[in-house]
């Protein structure tokens, strides 16, 4: 007999509103076939040295906050869609999150404890819905160098308050170094690798590009014996895409639908057929379908777009 093939993680971000949803807006979620969502609720932080993080207040989006995470969560669950938790931080400005860094020990004490109230929150909020992942945290890369002690310490908090699955969202560039993936499920990994220098990458191009980085992807599998999960992965759609896929920069709006399409294709045929890859989420998925993307936006959703008919293909296959 073949082996029975399990079933991949077919994800999509589902980022968060002002506003409640319905029935309506998970019905997209089910039409690309996806199989889970991605909630993720904010915690804001002033600046890069600022150790509060401001989370789950009247003054944030509904869908930011435990109650909008609940109800989102309890939406999708109604149409089978499975739930990870992936609770993120803003920093003022769209600094880049990675770069949070505290000057002394003080400042990294307040900057733990206000992290552990923040992430202990909704570690309570996925032991309390059974969502089948939690998310301790997303591209912190700095934090965790510092004070990996904590990061330790943190897990064994988040096992007593939360008994599912965990991974942690690596960015790209981090995750060969992630200290913990020992403690966790899933190596989680922000997709955003540099997979081509053309203004239309092709497929093949692509799938070159991204030799180097199976085999380093490969490697931390193979070292752990955990499934590697995309936490993030997507491309924008437009001209070079491929060559700096994590800038969402504005001034990049050549819009670029090919380029898109091509990336994708080339993720999906380099990861999906591996039975060491989990799966992952595409980034990103608006509520309102009907109001986002389309043939004109320059930005991440897939949404209305050429890409979106190759989602729903490759989601339906696996």
């Amino acid at each position: 007999m073949a082996p029975v093939k399990k079933e991949k993680i077919n994800g999509v971000s589902y980022v968060a509103s002002r506003d409640t949803i319905s029935i309506k807006h998970v019905q997209p979620v089910i039409n690309v076939n996806a199989n889970f969502a991605a909630i993720m609720p904010f915690g804001f932080i002033r600046d890069l040295e600022h150790p509060e993080i401001v989370h789950n207040t009247e003054r944030q989006w509904f869908g930011e906050t435990r109650a909008g995470a609940k109800q989102y969560i309890d939406e999708l669950r109604k149409s089978n869609i499975k739930i990870m938790i992936k609770p993120q931080i803003w920093v003022w400005r769209g600094e880049f999150t990675g770069f949070i860094e505290m000057k002394d020990e003080a400042t990294w004490k307040s900057l733990e404890d206000s992290y552990s109230k923040f992430i202990l929150e909704y570690a309570e909020l996925a032991e309390e819905t059974k969502v089948d992942i939690f998310c301790i945290g997303t591209e912190l890369e700095r934090f965790i160098d510092n004070r990996p002690e904590y990061w330790f310490l943190l897990i064994k908090e988040i096992k007593k308050v939360y008994k599912g699955k965990l991974t942690y969202a690596a960015n790209w560039n981090e995750f060969n170094r992630t200290p913990f993936w020992s403690e966790l499920n899933y190596i989680g990994v922000d997709a955003y690798f540099p997979v081509s220098q053309s203004k239309t990458p092709t497929v093949e191009e692509c799938l070159k590009g991204w030799e180097k980085y199976k085999q380093d992807i490969k490697r931390i599998h193979d070292k752990f014996q955990k499934p590697i999960l995309f936490t993030e992965y997507g491309y924008r759609s437009v001209d070079y895409s491929g060559k700096q896929p994590w800038v969402s920069d504005r001034s990049m709006d050549q819009v670029n639908l090919e380029a898109q399409v091509n990336t994708t294709q080339a993720l999906f045929e380099t990861f999906w057929n591996e039975d060491w890859f989990a799966g992952g989420f595409i980034w990103k998925w608006f509520h309102k379908h009907d109001k986002v993307g389309g043939n004109d936006n320059f930005m991440f959703t897939p949404q209305n777009k050429p890409v979106e008919a190759l989602i729903k293909q490759q989601y339906s296959t696996h």
